[in-house]
């Protein structure tokens, strides 16, 4: 006897019929916006409609049982809901740069259980499908054109047949032609130190104070000393911490190496080898580098984009940890904020004996989602965390960011020091989601120091602009006040944002495969789209417009 033969007709019925409900409220919640509060007239309108139609209530079956064909799609459609539900956006050019990259000494345990609770959930809706396929025969005779609409709905599905179409018409070069190589044309008699302090997950958006009250306050309380960029958007392919530091520090998206090569599924050696970064021109001026963050520099690659770009020390939960007074003091992820940015200070005085320009990129971990990492030092201060806020991770991630910068300063060690405050990117699902995606949301990015007048700029941009601004702003010349697909937001030049908008640019991302080319073999055109050869030019030329 089958386990499924002891359960009461009407009762299993119900449970199956409820349950497939269940689950298609939930996806449809993970694939748009609508509010978690959305699933109960969905799964109310579902049942609904299998009380009229009966489905299920009797036996009424071919003879011959057949293999239900939309199990195969269901089990996408369960892997989509996981990655909404654990990542807000389902993003496969994230997805295929982490299989790639290396997700090893990863973190987020949370991930990890609801990664197995959702596998139990999608065999339970399998056995409930198969269930009903095997009960009602109108499910039996539409359950190949199911499969197929399901098949074809997958968002999954939609974004990964852009890209293999992509590589093979291979319709264009938009973004190369726009891609100017990030040059150094003259720098400054005094170059000034760097301090980039990349915020995790902190977006400018939590700055409302209305929805989001004080978890914002320590960062706003720079921005009277600070030249503030407060439009900063995010398109495809910038949304996760390699995505977000490199579109910011090489001035172009992280457009997976995934499709283009046969190699696909081999591991990475190394990370976009054709771009010129932050690190590569500020290494040519003499600058002694160093990054320092809570995580492993294992993760995504992360240490061998570094190393490869110019950093002379790459430092990570590996290296970090045995400088901890209480070796136990680490998150699931790595390093607390406050044992961090005590190791940033002290490497700070470090460089600074020394002789010549350096230049500091700290990556923290508070607000890291789902529910951030608050540090001891914040729970002292701010009291205890419940485990679930997120804005108690903001604040303390803020809150610990402004102290390291009060330090520093008050130590003398930022006097000739350009200090820039950046979010990697938006956040992914949090418990502040819903009210995140109430407005157009921004990304958190400041500069100060090196005699920077404080000013608002509310130019319509991206975080690959960041690159360009933050050279300008540390007093380089650069050509045409552009580095890659980035215009220096100091500059009077329109932005890609501002002439294309953003819906075009991830379109062009989508469609081509050109820039991602250069990105991973270097496979630049032996001209450049201005007419510039190979080589960095010597003067200004005027590049195609963007």
């Amino acid at each position: 006897m089958r386990l499924l033969d002891l359960i009461p007709g009407s009762w299993l019925r119900w449970a199956v019929l409820t349950l497939l409900g269940v689950a298609i409220g939930h996806t449809l919640v993970m694939a748009t916006r609508l509010t978690v509060w959305s699933m109960a007239p969905v799964v109310v309108v579902w049942l609904l409609i299998g009380w009229y139609w009966r489905w299920g209530a009797a036996p009424s079956v071919s003879p011959h049982r057949v293999f239900p064909w939309a199990l195969i799609p269901l089990v996408f459609w369960g892997i989509f809901d996981y990655l909404a539900n654990s990542f807000g956006k389902v993003d496969m050019g994230a997805v295929f740069f982490h299989l790639q990259a290396g997700m090893s000494e990863h973190g987020g345990t949370e991930r990890t259980i609801a990664a197995v609770f959702h596998i139990l959930l999608t065999a339970l809706v399998l056995i409930a499908y198969s269930w009903l396929v095997h009960r009602d025969s109108r499910w039996q005779r539409g359950d190949r054109y199911l499969a197929i609409v399901l098949l074809v709905a997958n968002p999954m599905f939609y974004s990964m047949g852009q890209r293999g179409a992509a590589v093979v018409a291979d319709p264009g070069a938009w973004l190369e032609r726009r891609y100017v190589e990030p040059v150094i044309l003259e720098a400054p008699v005094q170059p000034p130190n760097l301090l980039v302090l990349y915020l995790e997950s902190l977006e400018r958006t939590y700055g409302d104070r209305e929805r989001f009250g004080d978890a914002y306050a320590d960062i706003a309380a720079l921005e009277p000393e600070a030249v503030v960029f407060d439009n900063v958007r995010q398109i495809d392919n910038t949304g996760w911490t390699m995505a977000g530091m490199i579109a910011s520090q090489c001035g172009t998206p992280l457009m997976p190496a995934g499709l283009l090569h046969d190699s696909q599924f081999e591991p990475l050696h190394h990370v976009v080898p054709g771009a010129r970064c932050l690190g590569d021109l500020l290494k040519e001026q003499g600058y002694r580098l160093t990054f320092m963050g809570g995580a492993s520099t294992q993760f995504a690659g992360k240490g061998l984009f570094y190393s490869d770009h110019g950093f002379d020390r790459v430092l990570g939960r590996e290296h970090l940890t045995e400088r901890l007074e209480d070796p136990e003091y680490l998150n699931s992820w790595g390093l607390f904020d406050d044992s961090l940015y005590r190791m940033v200070t002290e490497e700070v005085r470090q460089l600074d004996r020394q002789p010549g320009p350096w230049a500091m990129v700290s990556l923290n971990l508070a607000a890291h989602a789902p529910v951030g990492y608050p540090a001891q030092s914040c729970i002292d201060e701010f009291g205890d965390y419940d485990g679930v806020d997120i804005l108690y991770s903001v604040r303390c991630s803020a809150w610990l960011a402004r102290n390291l910068i009060e330090r520093l300063k008050g130590e003398g060690l930022l006097d000739n020091t350009l200090v820039v405050v950046a979010s990697d990117h938006l956040t992914m699902r949090v418990s502040e989601w819903d009210a995140l995606n109430a407005s157009e949301r921004t990304n958190t990015l400041m500069m100060m120091g090196n005699g920077l007048t404080p000013r608002y700029i509310h130019r319509p941009a991206t975080t690959m602009d960041t690159l360009p601004t933050l050279l300008e702003a540390m007093g380089f010349t650069i050509d045409w006040h552009r580095a890659g697909l980035g215009v220096s937001l100091l500059s009077g030049e329109p932005t890609l944002a501002q002439r294309h908008g953003l819906d075009e640019l991830n379109r062009y991302m989508r469609e081509e495969t050109a820039l991602q080319e250069r990105l991973w073999e270097g496979l630049a055109p032996e001209f450049h789209s201005d007419g510039q050869p190979q080589t960095p030019p010597t003067a200004p030329t005027a590049p195609e417009q963007p």
